[in-house]
């Protein structure tokens, strides 16, 4: 048993193929969004100043704008010099603070100019809000007054994240899912294609040894992988999901063993591993895109949030979350548990009726 797990880890090791698409394709993935998402990314791009004013006005504002950590600032001379930057795109938007802003005259102007992309909505809307925000406090203080009316913010759950804390937990579920079951499913249907299932029933060894070693070499590559993706994401881009490893890991573990699940449901479907890789990607791509990889769920219609909230990926990442996010029990919604259980009873109770080692 020892020696057929080790056989078949050293078979996954020598698949290169394989093995990018379990361990250097979602590395890659965590590396970009890790560098624009990341600490010390700056999610609204580089905006250009143009600072043509030198009141106090005009002062104090520049000092915000520079100093803010919601965007990176680049100063120009001239308009002319930054709009032509921001043909390049090698700027978000530009911030004109015009000649005689803020001087107390007749000749004083009070409006600052913010050219923008309209391709850029999101970073547009950002500088847009800031630069609103920040000149309404300039009133403030000029006219002596307060405002009357505020608002208050509350978390719901017990921690903060980032958006690449959330897409980092999307990314360790995705590459569980990419390798398992494309893996599993293209990998056994080859077996059987080349007659390496059918000469097993010719000997002493029982067949659930070598689906059990298969599953088990499958499970280390798995943990090898989720630990890179985790090192790199907390080690490189400051991850705050560090203090739930452990819970991390087993959650993971349990979609390996889904996700494996689907895979011999796929190989138990079709008859040759073209029609299993075909069959795979058919399975894993909309999954990844709908199941909440890249952005909340509850964000889409919600007809198709009724659908798709039981994809088997969707409760997964759901309790990976909760627990890594915020903090929660993986009991506190039982409901995930429990669809997610129910996806390995289902798909073990297929696979083991339709699975053959043989068409014969």
């Amino acid at each position: 048993m020892i020696n057929l797990f080790v056989s078949n880890l050293k078979m996954l090791v020598r698949n290169r193929q394989q093995l990018f698409w379990s361990l250097a394709f979602p590395l890659i993935f965590t590396v970009i969004f890790g560098f624009f998402f990341g600490s010390g990314s700056s999610s609204a791009g580089t905006v250009a100043l143009v600072k043509q004013s030198n009141s106090n006005v005009a002062n104090t504002l520049s000092d915000g704008i520079t100093q803010t950590d919601l965007f990176k600032v680049k100063t120009y001379a001239t308009e002319d010099e930054a709009r032509t930057q921001l043909k390049k795109n090698q700027v978000t938007a530009i911030v004109v603070i015009p000649t005689l802003f803020g001087e107390q005259s007749a000749n004083g102007t009070t409006t600052v100019n913010i050219i923008s992309n309209p391709s850029n909505a999101q970073s547009n809307s950002i500088i847009n809000g800031f630069i609103s925000q920040y000149l309404t406090q300039i009133n403030y203080q000029i006219q002596n007054a307060k405002p009357i009316y505020s608002t208050s913010t509350e978390n719901s759950s017990s921690g903060s994240f980032s958006y690449f804390d959330f897409v980092l937990v999307g990314l360790i579920g995705m590459a569980l899912m990419n390798s398992s079951i494309q893996g599993v499913s293209i990998t056994m249907s080859k077996y059987r294609e080349d007659q390496i299932l059918k000469r097993l029933t010719t000997t002493p060894l029982k067949p659930w040894k070598f689906i059990v070693s298969e599953v088990a070499a499958r499970l280390l590559v798995n943990v090898i992988q989720i630990s890179l993706i985790l090192g790199i994401g907390i080690l490189g881009f400051h991850a705050k999901v560090g203090s739930a490893i452990p819970i991390i890991m087993l959650l993971s573990l349990l979609g390996a063993i889904l996700f494996q699940l689907i895979g011999f449901s796929v190989a138990a479907s079709v008859k040759t591993a073209d029609a299993a890789e075909g069959m795979s990607t058919a399975v894993a791509i909309p999954m990844m895109f709908l199941a909440g990889v890249f952005f909340p769920i509850d964000q889409l219609p919600k007809w198709l949030f009724s659908i798709i909230q039981y994809l088997p990926l969707a409760p997964l990442l759901r309790l990976m979350r909760g627990a890594a996010l915020e903090s929660t029990s993986i009991f506190e919604n039982p409901i995930n548990i429990a669809i997610v259980s129910g996806w390995i009873v289902v798909l073990l109770i297929y696979s083991s009726m339709r699975f053959r080692l043989t068409e014969e």
